[in-house]
C-alpha cells in the first residue's frame, strides 16, 4: 500500500464528533429511508473517516447518511439513480417547492399507490423530487426497485414507516446540499473527479457470490466486472494520494477489494424485512489505506 500523509497544506476540514446518542446527532441523520443504509454503522464510520481532508466524494450516495454527519465543506455526491440525485438537486435549489408539493399529499394504502402509478416524467422536477421523496418513506423497507420498464414498483410498506421528514429537517438538509456538486451517472464518472485532499467513502451494492442482493435498484446491476473496476479505482486513487473508505459486508469479494489495504471488521445490528423483532447482527468490513 502507498504510504502517505493524506493532508493539505490550506483549507482543511476539521470534523467534529457529537455523541452517538445526542439530539445533535440524530438532527443530522438523513429524510431518506434506506435498504442497505450504513446509518447503524454511523459511528464506526465517523470514527474511521480521516480527521482532515479539504472536499469529501462519495460515488455511492444512497442516503448519505455520512455525508449529513460530516458536514464537509465541499463535496461531491453521485449515484447512478436519477430519480435520487433530482431529489437532491430539488432539495438544495428549490426546497420550499418540494415541501409545498409534499403537503399534497396523503397518507395511506389507497394514495401510496395512485401516487406510484403516476408517470414521473409528466412531472416538474420539484413535483418529481416530492414524489420520490413520499414512495420512499411509505414503500416496503427503504426500497428502491424499478420493472423493465424503469417504473418503480415497490409495494406499500404498512403503518409502520415512520412519517414524512419534517419541512425543518428538509431545508436543514438543504443547507447542506448546497455545499455538494451532484452528480447522476455510474460511480466510474463521479471516482475521476477525486483529487489529492478528497476524502473518499465508497458504500458499493453487494455483489456475493451467486446470490443477487434484495436492495439493487436501478436498471443497471452492481455485478464481477464493477466489483473489479471498483478495484482498479482504489488502486488509482491510492497511488495519487487520495484517502478512502470502503464498507461492504464481509465475503471473499469483499477480501478481494481489500488486497494490501488496511481493513477491520465491524458487527452491526440489521432488521430483517423491516420487523422490528427480527434483527440479526451482520458483519462488515472496513477497508481503508490510510
Amino acid at each position: 500500500m502507498n504510504e502517505k500523509t493524506f493532508q493539505s497544506q490550506d483549507d482543511r476540514h476539521s470534523r467534529i464528533l457529537l455523541p452517538c446518542g445526542s439530539n445533535e446527532a440524530q438532527l443530522m441523520n438523513t429524510f431518506l429511508r434506506w435498504a442497505g443504509s450504513k446509518r447503524k454503522l454511523l459511528p464506526e464510520l465517523l470514527d474511521a473517516a480521516p480527521e482532515r481532508f479539504e472536499r469529501y466524494v462519495e460515488p455511492f450516495a444512497g442516503s448519505a447518511c455520512l455525508f449529513f454527519a460530516l458536514e464537509p465543506r465541499k463535496a461531491v455526491l453521485g449515484d447512478i439513480n436519477d430519480d435520487l440525485i433530482n431529489a437532491y438537486r430539488e432539495i438544495q435549489s428549490n426546497v420550499e417547492n418540494v415541501i409545498r408539493h409534499l403537503r399534497q399529499f396523503r397518507r395511506g394504502k389507497r394514495e401510496y399507490y395512485r401516487v406510484r402509478s403516476e408517470p414521473s416524467e409528466r412531472l416538474s422536477a420539484a413535483s418529481r423530487a416530492a414524489r420520490f421523496i413520499y414512495l420512499n418513506r411509505f414503500c416496503f423497507n427503504g426500497l428502491y426497485r424499478t420493472n423493465k420498464g424503469g417504473r418503480f414498483n415497490v409495494p406499500y410498506g404498512g403503518q409502520k414507516s415512520g412519517a414524512l421528514p419534517t419541512a425543518d429537517a428538509l431545508r436543514s438538509c438543504a443547507g447542506s446540499l448546497r455545499r455538494a456538486a451532484l452528480r447522476s451517472g455510474s460511480f466510474e464518472d463521479t471516482l475521476t473527479e477525486a483529487r489529492p485532499g478528497d476524502f473518499v467513502y465508497l458504500d458499493p451494492p453487494y455483489c456475493i457470490g451467486a446470490r443477487r442482493v434484495f436492495n439493487e435498484y436501478s436498471n443497471f446491476s452492481f455485478g464481477p466486472q464493477e466489483l473489479k473496476r471498483l478495484r482498479a479505482h482504489l488502486v488509482r486513487l491510492d497511488e495519487i494520494g487520495v484517502p478512502f473508505l470502503v464498507s461492504y459486508g464481509v465475503s471473499r469479494e469483499a477480501l478481494r477489494l481489500a488486497r494490501g489495504f488496511r481493513s477491520r471488521q465491524v458487527v452491526v445490528q440489521r432488521q430483517i424485512a423491516g420487523f422490528a423483532n427480527k434483527r440479526r447482527k451482520s458483519r462488515e468490513l472496513l477497508i481503508t489505506n490510510y
